[in-house]
């Protein structure tokens, strides 16, 4: 009886072990990773020079995108930085050593608006695609099929930034005030004036200036003396900051209405106290509740010390929405992430919803901000 109860036993054993082993061999054998895919991105910023401040905030932008992209293991982007100082000459030696001796896929960048109508046509030529962060002038996306931007164009900013304005403080008569020599300033001062007509406004005068201007006395005297409602300004942070300090110290208090390059921290840094009531329009508050934008701006402060403006968070995104097209189109092939970036709708980054439209322009909404309490706020 023993003997057959061992028997049995060893029996089920032996059943049991080959139920087991078949059940084991019938499992489908796990797949293989796969492979990532890999990447050289070339970057044109404004390293060293008048503007540092834009390329400092795009360029740990990209890298804090990079960081988090890398991480994931599916898209691995080398990162091929290089300097323009804000000169169209650097900027287009930049894009052709990117595009002809480090073989990138793509270029993020430059940051002017002027850089990129130099660098803009060499990249279409080669095939390369390009996407500013921060050119927002009339006619960017107008270069080339292989020309993108992620930054909101004045033609739908100062619209908005005005608007809320004129609406608060019955505006009526203006004066406008811009850079002459740079193609961002200008095409900012061309939809001012647009925008002035459209509203019936009476523009006092219009006067200008050039980059790196230190005194605005003569400008600004003849602006106070014609007692304008409000001055709609378009400039870089430098002279912006410059202008509002000079405003205010001479008595003139009327609402300052600016462009683009009015979005930075810098220009309340140098301005101070004077930057008081500066109206803006952007796609970025960085004191939204929204928590993608919270563990944006945790994330940046914790790596850089500082809180990302809207520079840095257009140059995240959009080193976002190069990495999404990179992993739709499987592969780092130029033409192959040229179609797949041109198909990006609905991405839902840190300034909201974004989408490409037909001529790879940017199809968002704008927030308008002034400065309150040496910071800014939400227009309302």
């Amino acid at each position: 009886m023993r003997r057959s109860v061992r028997g049995i036993a060893v029996v089920a054993c032996a059943l049991f072990a080959f139920v087991f082993m078949g059940a084991e061999k019938a499992k489908p054998a796990a797949k293989p990773a796969a492979e990532p895919i890999r990447a050289k991105i070339g970057v044109i910023s404004i390293i060293t020079g008048q503007g540092a401040a834009y390329g400092e905030a795009i360029t740990n932008g990209i890298k804090l995108a990079r960081d988090e992209v890398n991480a994931k293991g599916e898209v691995l982007v080398d990162l091929k930085i290089e300097d323009s100082s804000g000169k169209q000459e650097q900027a287009l030696a930049a894009a052709q050593k990117l595009i002809n001796s480090e073989q990138v896929v793509a270029i993020i960048g430059p940051t002017l608006s002027n850089e990129m109508m130099v660098a803009g046509p060499e990249a279409n030529a080669s095939g390369v695609p390009i996407m500013g962060t921060s050119t927002t002038a009339k006619g960017i996306t107008q270069i080339g099929k292989y020309v993108f931007r992620n930054a909101l164009p004045e033609s739908q900013a100062i619209p908005a930034s005005i608007g809320k304005a004129v609406k608060k403080h019955n505006i009526r008569k203006v004066a406008l005030l811009y850079g002459n020599d740079d193609v961002f300033t200008k095409s900012g001062f061309d939809t001012m004036k647009e925008v002035s007509g459209k509203l019936k406004l009476n523009i006092l005068t219009i006067e200008t200036f050039q980059k790196g201007q230190a005194d605005y006395k003569a400008q600004l005297t003849k602006i106070a003396s014609l007692k304008p409602d409000a001055v709609f300004c378009s400039a870089l942070y430098n002279e912006g900051g410059v202008i509002l300090a000079q405003a205010r110290k001479m008595g003139l208090k009327v609402p300052f209405v600016g462009g683009n390059g009015f979005n930075s921290p810098k220009v309340i840094e140098i301005a101070k106290d004077a930057a008081e009531g500066l109206t803006v329009a952007t796609p970025w508050f960085g004191e939204s509740n929204d928590p993608k934008v919270k563990g944006f701006v945790a994330k940046y402060e914790k790596a850089y010390g500082k809180k990302p403006d809207q520079f840095a968070a257009q140059a995240y995104d959009a080193f976002h929405i190069m990495a999404n097209a990179l992993k739709a189109a499987g592969i780092a092939d130029r033409a192959k992430l040229r179609d797949s970036l041109a198909a990006t709708k609905n991405f839902q980054g840190v300034l909201g919803k974004f989408s490409f439209d037909a001529e790879r322009d940017v199809v968002m909404s704008p927030i308008v901000l002034i400065v309150k309490g040496g910071k800014f706020t939400i227009f309302n």
